[in-house]
């Protein structure tokens, strides 16, 4: 049913997530379903007509028994005590012609019986003969066989359908949730990890999945199985149902609680080769410390510990689940034998129990029956948790899509037209985190064509300067203008779409490197590709590639040397010929020779644009037309290079440290600065 162990083991290692908002998520939920209303309505349908062949099929068994194998004492099977068996069996029989239907299914049953005037069994047992006996026998086992050939049909339709519907759900939610990830302001992402994130696209559409296509399916199916068996026990004796079914709820409670601990045990396993899994990510990273300390003896003691705990919680929890499969067999066989047992004695004793017959037909209906409703017992308490981690999930995606952009377009705001470059820092201020400032009333001003340094040591508030300009954040206090206009006041798609990033480690996606960098301007042709390739001397190395421009690159551009991506990324940018361009740290991690192809590049890429240049090297920014010198988000400093020089301030610290000691920024020690302005780290990183 789930898979053998196998599949038992899978769904109770699931941990069951904490729903908070059932109502509010399923209400949700069920929009996303409304256009494939038809879809629904046919899954609807289909799991009641498959569960009316499954509750009619032992009816019809039980007639099989009463209407021609065993209609009257006359056939061979006699009682003591049961003198009126005959009419018990015959009034069990609803297919004789001197019974009137009493229920839909009796009516469509007596139809198909008697499909080309097929006579129905005589009211007098009597008159049957072994020749009507034998073709009623295999009228009616041809209708039995027929019933569960449709039901499997109709169960099969069930699965497709609602499976069609569910991926088209998930289809769509997931468009949206990776839609609404793009909308989403950077400040997000630094708060949420991108694992988490992906989880809930992957895994948790994944749980959501598995609950449509099969959980959900066999859950609202069994339910309905169990009511309507239940409801046809009843309808033909109160009694006799009631004592048939005084198993089930043992069944429940064992399903419950051997489910139960199975799910703590697995929750256990997962802790344990998490520690697993840390001991060995320690060793392998730590073996030259081991061996050197001569620690190996120890590593390997503690690792068969954590082993052995491993093995134990696997073992407890291989032997709940191994456990409840049998149980559940051997409560459904008691059952069966309370149904034999009890039918028996109340045939032996005239087959009546408390004013109702019963017939050997019926008693054969209930072992049916009780076996119809037992077995969705065990799905539903297994499923269930299926169904409440698919919940969860949901609330989870749900969580995603109402989060609000902590950057959005103004009601009122306008595309900003073509800029000339003009930037206006007034008097502004940010912090990440309330209390905590980030910039301090910072101001300046950039005319267009010129070129900007920021240097300052890390944390200063560099990168933070350079994302307020498209808007990656909204300033706290004071103004960033361009040409006049507050970046708020106009849309951020006009904006960002006049100016390019080149980072320090620019990402490169798993496609041509001829896309990657038409990435810049999905409209360009080649001939503008190959050009802006050229202008970014990146050309030289490409067509070295095996493939030229049609090269697929690897994941983040794998095979090719951070220099190159680099070249790469300056492409992309000097193709989507932004009037603003910001460089983060471009040049702070290749190799010299690299650095003065990319500095080639960049004087091409500069030339009459407004720039931004975070600089790790101070070699960067000789020829900038302003520098202006952070330290804890203030401006201490600004000027061009040799006049910072020349002050023999921040800035002139900053170069002594690199160029007259002749230190790698990497190697800058942290001393206090001789003129008390803060400590020197890595000059020039990012914060």
């Amino acid at each position: 049913m789930f898979g053998g162990q196998d599949g038992l083991r899978r769904i109770f290692s699931q941990d069951t997530l904490k729903v908070t908002r059932v109502s509010d998520t399923l209400k949700r939920f069920g929009g996303y379903f409304k256009p494939y209303w038809p879809l629904l309505l046919l899954v609807a349908v289909f799991v009641i007509a498959s569960t009316w062949t499954q509750v009619t099929a032992p009816d019809v068994i039980g007639q099989v028994v009463d209407c021609y194998l065993a209609p009257s004492s006359a056939s061979g099977f006699s009682f003591p005590g049961a003198g009126d068996s005959e009419t018990t069996a015959e009034s069990n029989c609803w297919f004789r012609a001197g019974h009137e239907p009493e229920s839909l299914t009796q009516t469509v049953l007596r139809g198909l019986f008697t499909l080309g005037d097929f006579p129905t069994p005589p009211d007098n047992s009597a008159d049957l003969t072994p020749e009507s006996r034998i073709a009623g026998l295999g009228r009616m086992i041809a209708i039995v066989i027929g019933l569960y050939v449709v039901g499997a049909v109709l169960t099969g339709l069930t699965f497709l359908s609602m499976t069609l519907a569910g991926q088209s759900v998930l289809t769509n939610l997931r468009v949206n949730v990776f839609a609404h990830l793009h909308r989403l302001s950077l400040s997000y992402y630094s708060e949420n990890e991108a694992g988490d994130l992906m989880s809930r696209i992957t895994n948790d559409s994944e749980t959501i999945q598995q609950a449509i296509s099969f959980a959900l399916i066999n859950v609202l199916s069994g339910i309905l199985l169990i009511v309507w068996t239940a409801y046809n026990m009843l309808v033909r004796s109160v009694p006799f149902a009631l004592l048939s079914l005084a198993i089930a709820p043992v069944m429940l409670f064992a399903t419950n609680w051997f489910s139960s601990q199975a799910r703590k045990a697995f929750r256990k396993t997962r802790e344990e080769m998490g520690s697993i899994n840390a001991e060995l990510q320690e060793g392998i990273s730590a073996v030259r410390e081991v061996q050197a300390f001569n620690r190996a003896d120890e590593n390997i003691e503690q690792f068969k510990l954590t082993n052995a705990a491993n093995r134990d919680a696997n073992i407890r929890a291989v032997a709940f689940t191994s456990a409840l499969a049998p149980v559940l067999e051997g409560l459904g066989y008691i059952a069966l034998a309370v149904v034999v047992g009890v039918g028996g004695m109340i045939l032996l004793n005239g087959g009546e129990l408390w004013g109702t017959s019963v017939s050997l037909g019926l008693v054969i209906t209930y072992l049916a029956y009780v076996q119809r409703f037992n077995q969705p017992i065990q799905q539903i308490s297994i499923l269930w948790t299926n169904l409440q981690n698919a919940v969860a999930g949901a609330e989870r995606i749900f969580n995603v899509l109402d989060e609000e952009p902590g950057i959005q377009n103004r009601p009122n705001a306008k595309d900003i037209p073509q800029i000339r470059g003009e930037v206006v820092f007034d008097k502004v201020g940010y912090e990440y985190k309330s209390g905590e400032p980030v910039l301090n009333g910072i101001s300046f001003t950039a005319e267009p064509g010129k070129t900007i340094a920021i240097v300052g040591p890390t944390g200063a508030g560099k990168t933070t300067i350079i994302n307020l300009i498209p808007r990656f954040y909204d300033v706290k206090s004071g103004s960033v203008k361009i040409d006049g206009q507050d970046v708020r006041e106009v849309t951020m798609e006009s904006l960002r779409r006049q100016i390019g990033i080149v980072l320090q480690d620019s990402f490169l996606f798993s496609t041509t490197v001829m896309e990657n960098i038409r990435f810049g301007r999905p409209a360009a042709t080649d001939e503008e590709v190959i050009a802006a390739a050229k202008l970014a001397r990146a050309d030289t190395f490409i067509e070295r590639l095996q493939d030229g421009y049609q090269t697929v690159l690897g994941e983040r551009g794998s095979g090719l040397s951070q220099g190159q991506r680099q070249l790469i990324s300056i492409a992309r940018a000097a193709l989507a010929d932004p009037r603003i361009l910001i460089l983060d740290e471009a040049t702070s991690s290749v190799d010299t020779r690299t650095e003065q192809l990319i500095q080639q590049a960049l004087e091409k890429l500069l030339a009459g644009r407004t720039s931004f240049v975070i600089a790790h090297r101070l070699s960067t920014i000789r020829n900038a037309d302003e520098v202006l010198v952070l330290n804890k988000g203030l401006i201490v400093e600004r000027g061009k290079h040799d006049e910072l020089l020349a002050k023999k301030g921040f800035y002139y610290d900053i170069y002594m440290s690199q160029f007259w000691r002749g230190e790698a920024p990497e190697a800058v020690p942290t001393e206090a600065s001789p003129n008390g302005q803060g400590k020197l780290t890595t000059a020039f990183s990012q914060n």
